[in-house]
This record gives C-alpha cells, sequence and structure tokens, in this order.
C-alpha cells in the first residue's frame, strides 16, 4: 500500500538520523577523551622548564597523531551523507504520492461566496476558536448564525469544565435536561452523580456521601441496579477508595470519556451532529482523493469526467464515514429512495421498486428473481425501511 512505503522510507530516515546522531556523539566523546588525557598528561609534567617543554610537546604531537587518525570531519562527512541520501529518497517517494495539481478531480460547482464564509465561520465556531470565526465573518463582510456561536459557546463552557474535574455545570445541564436524555437512553446524569459521589467519598466523608445517594442515585436505582449497589458499597471504603475493590472509580479517564460523553448528548440534544460537517467532508474527500486522482487518469482522453452522473464503481470509506444504510439495486445500480424503496421478494433477495415493476411488467405478472429460480409477484413483495 502507498501508505506503508511512504512509512518504510520515513522509517529509513529516523534511522539514519539516530545512527548519524549516535556516531556523532561517540566521536565528541572520543575526542574529548583523547584531549582530556592530554591535559591531565600536560599537568603531570614536572618543573623542569625544559623538560616540561619537551614532554608537552611530544604529548601534544601524540595528540595531533591520534586525532588524525580519527579522521573526525570525514567520518561526520559520511554520516551526513548517508542521512542526505535517505532524507532525498523520502522527499521523492512523497513527491510521487502526493500529486500537488488535484485539479482534475473535482467538478467546478457554482456555489454562493457567502454560503461558503459561513460555512466556514460554523466550523471555526463548532471547533471553538470563536475569536477567530468573529474576525473570518468581519473580513468576509457575511453574518453566521449567532445562536450557534453561543450554543457552542455553552457546549465548550461545560466541556472544559469537565477536563478539569469540575461536574457541577454538567451537572446543573443534565438534570434540566432529565427527561430528553432519559428518552435517548443515556447515562449521562447518572454518570455525573456517580463522579460527585465519588468526590465526596474520596474525602471521607460517610454520611454526606449516604445523603448524596438517597438524593440523586435513588431515582435511577430501578434502571441502573448494579452500578448503584457498586456505589452503595464503596461507602464501606470512604476515604480510601485507591484500597477497595471499587478503584475502577477513580481511573482518571473517566472524566475525559464523560467529557466526550456530554459533547456528543449535547449536540444531539440540540439537533446537531457531535462531528463537524466541514471536517467530516474534508476528511472524507482526502479519503477517496487517491482514487479519484487515477481514475480521472483513465477518463481524461475519454472526456467523460463532466458528463458522469455517478461513478462507475463504488467508492468504499472507513466505518467513520457512514452515517446511514444505503441500498443501491442491483438490476438498475441506483440508489434506493422514498419513491423507489428497497423491496424484499419472498426469496429473501432485495431490489428496488422500480425493478420490480419493470420486471413483472407493471405488476401484471409474475417475474423470476434475477439471482434465483424463485417466482414471484409484485404484490408480495414487501418494503424494507432502511
Amino acid at each position: 500500500m502507498e501508505v506503508d512505503t511512504l512509512k518504510d522510507e520515513f522509517n529509513r530516515v529516523v534511522k539514519k538520523q539516530k545512527l548519524a546522531s549516535s556516531r556523532t556523539i561517540d566521536l565528541v566523546n572520543q575526542i574529548e577523551k583523547e584531549i582530556e588525557q592530554a591535559i591531565g598528561a600536560i599537568q603531570e609534567n614536572g618543573t623542569d622548564r625544559d623538560a616540561a617543554s619537551n614532554l608537552n610537546h611530544e604529548i601534544l604531537t601524540n595528540l595531533k597523531n591520534k586525532l588524525k587518525e580519527l579522521v573526525p570531519v570525514k567520518q561526520l562527512e559520511s554520516c551526513q551523507k548517508e542521512m542526505n541520501t535517505a532524507l532525498g529518497k523520502w522527499v521523492k517517494t512523497t513527491e510521487k504520492f502526493f500529486i500537488n495539481d488535484i485539479s482534475k478531480a473535482y467538478k467546478n460547482v457554482d456555489m454562493e461566496p457567502h454560503v461558503l464564509n459561513e460555512i466556514i465561520a460554523n466550523h471555526l465556531y463548532r471547533e471553538a476558536l470563536f475569536d477567530i470565526g468573529d474576525n473570518f465573518l468581519g473580513e468576509a463582510s457575511c453574518l453566521a448564525s449567532i445562536k450557534l456561536k453561543q450554543l457552542f459557546q455553552e457546549m465548550y463552557e461545560i466541556f472544559g469544565a469537565l477536563r478539569t474535574e469540575k461536574s457541577e455545570p454538567a451537572l446543573s445541564w443534565a438534570m434540566k435536561n432529565h427527561d430528553a436524555l432519559l428518552q435517548n437512553d443515556s447515562c449521562l446524569e447518572l454518570k455525573l452523580h456517580q463522579l460527585q459521589f465519588v468526590e465526596i467519598l474520596k474525602q471521607g466523608k460517610r454520611d454526606e456521601a449516604l445523603q448524596y445517594a438517597r438524593t440523586y442515585l435513588a431515582p435511577f436505582a430501578t434502571i441502573h441496579k448494579d452500578v448503584i449497589q457498586k456505589l452503595i458499597a464503596s461507602i464501606l471504603w470512604a476515604g480510601r477508595l485507591d484500597q477497595s475493590p471499587y478503584t475502577e472509580f477513580l481511573v482518571p479517564t473517566n472524566w475525559e470519556k464523560l467529557a466526550e460523553e456530554f459533547a456528543q448528548q449535547f449536540c444531539n440534544l440540540k439537533g446537531q451532529s457531535s462531528t463537524g460537517p466541514m471536517g467530516m467532508t474534508v476528511a472524507a474527500g482526502a479519503e477517496v482523493l487517491p482514487i479519484l486522482l487515477k481514475l480521472m487518469t483513465v477518463l481524461t482522453a475519454k472526456r467523460e469526467w463532466h458528463s458522469m452522473k455517478e461513478f462507475p464503481f463504488p467508492l468504499d470509506l472507513r466505518r467513520d464515514f457512514q452515517f446511514h444504510s444505503v441500498f443501491i439495486c442491483p438490476v438498475l445500480r441506483e440508489q434506493g429512495s422514498d419513491d423507489n424503496p428497497p423491496m424484499l421478494l419472498p426469496c429473501g433477495h432485495v431490489l428496488s421498486k422500480q425493478s420490480t415493476v419493470k420486471l413483472s411488467k407493471s405488476s401484471s405478472r409474475s417475474f423470476k428473481c434475477p439471482y434465483c429460480p424463485f417466482e414471484a409477484l409484485a404484490s408480495e413483495c414487501k418494503r424494507l425501511y432502511i
């Protein structure tokens, strides 16, 4: 794979860099050792000036000869040359796989500048870059949703508090949205109360923890019995939870995970996606860009790109980019829709509604399934909801 090739070349550069660094350090240490030995020998000479002068001259001559034997300049040049060679190969490999000109892989689509600017500004707000978003809007002379900005300001304020192990703002928000969270089968409120409860136990306040459990944890007992039982049992270890069987409540990443869960639930209740649409679009585009560039190389001569309504082959994306089920009719090669939904045949195979109508001659006769010998009537086919 291309990515593996790039990794291999990069690892070679790293290996050469480490080797060159190690050789250089060893060489410098060896030179330093020789010089220190020469200085020590000079300092041990007697007070006889003439004799000391002759000995010093001999010591310096020997030092000079040893340094010539080491040939530090040539050794360093050799290490640097190997490093430059590996780095040069890495640059060529990178240039080979990363094409600067991607104009062949996209179509010119008319889009109002103010719409694009609003999308960019909303993306900046979603990423908590509020000052940059405001400056961008000012320079672009367009307006974005103030409500969206205020929405994410509220979310990031609570999110930041959770990451610094402060649960009060998130608890207040969760209790206000108690019914909506329950409707979404979310355990967020319980988990927030759990963290607050554990903080009380860590301080050794057993009675206060028991009172907190009666007030805030008891309402969840019928739904989350196992969790509540563990929390109540942990009261016996107040002030020494780190020595208890319930050290799972003290894992530092609990706060980080809960902050992420809060952000997802917040966006869900506010009708927003938990991941930014613009960021997701760019990531998906980068995923399929190499495939599109190869496709354009094949289609350039035929000039079919701008007339194509769909690709001649599927562009498979990772599950990270899949948000809902998609049905493609195996007969007509068209994506299912409300007007042309998938239909389940009695034999278990699935076709689009238009396919069943065409195969059955407008529902006037039975037809044979394209994938097995079974025959069916259009009236026997059942719609599938995805």
